[in-house]
């Protein structure tokens, strides 16, 4: 078993966290690299109006993905947890029927999310000049959502045993795929936004069908008897009631975007729609490090306070927190220097480059706040305590609605209101996850799990 699961309970806390961090980091710049070659060919070979449709679809189908990536994140902290007891038995009853709770969840959603399209744009007030492109785009990125849920499914449950690097091998070539496919339906065949929307699921679901067709072959835990494969309510709900308050979380964030977006949208200017969505898609490659130190230290956390190390996960997390803030401030010398080259792998409309340059060295300024959000909330995920996970959520929905609300009145600010409203938020989000670690409840929240998940 030692070549595909890795126990993180003994030997250097950061030294386990950074080994597991790095593939975890190398595979989310690839999985973002989906999002920036979408963007960059369709805005070079589009224009910025093709452009800007494709960032009206972004947070609401960020809503849909981010409903099976809250899922699957909460069976990896259980899996996680009992990888550290040694409990493989329910280890593999919990691999089993995870895999049928994110199945089900992706089916209903492709469903949902075709029928609504449209509908849902229009709620957003996405402009009618671009409308019917993001119609297009978001149908078919959506149609997708099985492939997404059985990506993040398998993904999840092997970084809970240990195994942050066979996704990532599977992920490499599925960034090839997506951006040869990419140039080729969109640039080769013209086949316009459609085609960067198909190419990118395309990809994914080879991703995901590799990483999942491996698993099965090469890794022990997915070694299942007739028994384990049984759906069992007992261990199916255990899934759900720890996976739904995450995903809850991120519905919330979502919303809290789409609010957001809503607010750049409601300024009827296609040149701040597309500087906005070149700042989220550098936005979400910055985040990547951040998220990487999230999956590793709830993966940390988890195995360690499975194994009875509470202690040894906290200095983790301590340690991860160090790291993080080193990271921010490399990363706002870099914007604060090169800001507008980095805008100008989007776009090149002088307008649009002007806006983008002054928005990320705003946002950078509040990069040690987002990335404490990360760390605290994969220190508290990995505990077990993910009904915080619900509050931080809401608290991003009323940072982002209020401070905008509070923004776009104030005399002079105008559409920086915006990426104003996401800075401030970040730091509500923040100093609630640290109150909520200081104050030790996530401690009495450890779930007795060899009670709760005991083969029966």
């Amino acid at each position: 078993m030692a070549s595909y699961t890795k126990s993180m309970t003994d030997g250097s806390e950061i030294g386990n966290i950074l080994r597991f961090t790095v593939p975890l980091l190398i595979g989310n710049l690839f999985q973002q690299f989906y999002n920036i070659v979408d963007s960059a060919i369709v805005g070079r070979f589009l224009g910025s109006d093709k452009l800007a449709a494709v960032g009206a679809t972004g947070s609401i189908t960020y809503l849909f993905y981010t409903l099976c990536i809250g899922l699957a994140t909460g069976a990896g902290i259980l899996i996680a947890q009992r990888f550290g007891a040694k409990d493989t038995d329910s280890v593999k009853r919990l691999i089993a029927n995870s895999a049928y709770a994110l199945a089900a969840l992706g089916v209903v959603i492709s469903v949902v999310s075709v029928i609504c399209a449209e509908q849902l744009l229009r709620f957003l007030e996405t402009p009618e000049a671009v409308i019917g492109d993001a119609a297009s785009y978001m149908r078919i990125s959506c149609a997708g959502t099985v492939a997404v849920a059985a990506y993040n499914w398998i993904n999840s449950v092997l970084r809970s045993l240990g195994d942050a690097k066979t996704p990532l091998y599977f992920l490499i070539v599925a960034s090839v795929l997506n951006a040869v496919l990419d140039y080729l339906f969109v640039v080769t065949f013209s086949m316009d936004v459609e085609g960067a929307a198909l190419a990118t699921i395309i990809a994914q679901g080879v991703s995901a069908l590799g990483s999942i067709v491996f698993a099965f072959a090469k890794n022990p835990c997915f070694r299942l008897q007739r028994e384990q494969l049984a759906l069992d309510w007992h261990i199916f709900a255990k899934c759900l009631t720890t996976g739904i308050p995450i995903a809850l979380q991120n519905a919330l964030v979502s919303v809290s975007m789409i609010s957001l977006q809503r607010t750049a949208n409601s300024f009827d200017n296609t040149n701040v729609m597309a500087a906005y969505t070149a700042s989220m898609r550098v936005e979400q490659l910055v985040q990547q490090p951040f998220a990487s130190l999230n999956v590793a230290v709830s993966t940390f956390a988890g195995q360690n306070i499975g194994a009875g190390k509470t202690e040894r996960a906290v200095r983790g997390y301590k340690k991860s927190v160090l790291t993080g803030f080193v990271f921010s401030v490399v990363m706002l010398c870099v914007f604060m220097l090169f800001s507008y080259n980095i805008v100008g792998v989007f776009v090149d409309e002088p307008e649009v480059l002007s806006i983008g340059e002054k928005a990320l060295k705003l946002t950078s300024l509040f990069y040690f706040p987002l990335g404490l959000i990360h760390i605290t909330r994969g220190m508290l995920n990995g505990a077990g305590d993910v009904g915080f996970a619900l509050i931080n959520g809401i608290a991003e929905v009323v940072g982002r609605i209020g401070f905008a609300a509070i923004l776009v009145n104030v005399p002079g600010v105008g559409y920086w209101a915006v990426w104003g409203t996401t800075c401030l938020t970040w730091v509500l989000t923040a100093v609630m996850s640290l109150l909520r670690y200081k104050g030790g409840r996530w401690r009495r929240k450890i779930m007795s799990s060899d009670e709760e998940l005991k083969a029966r």
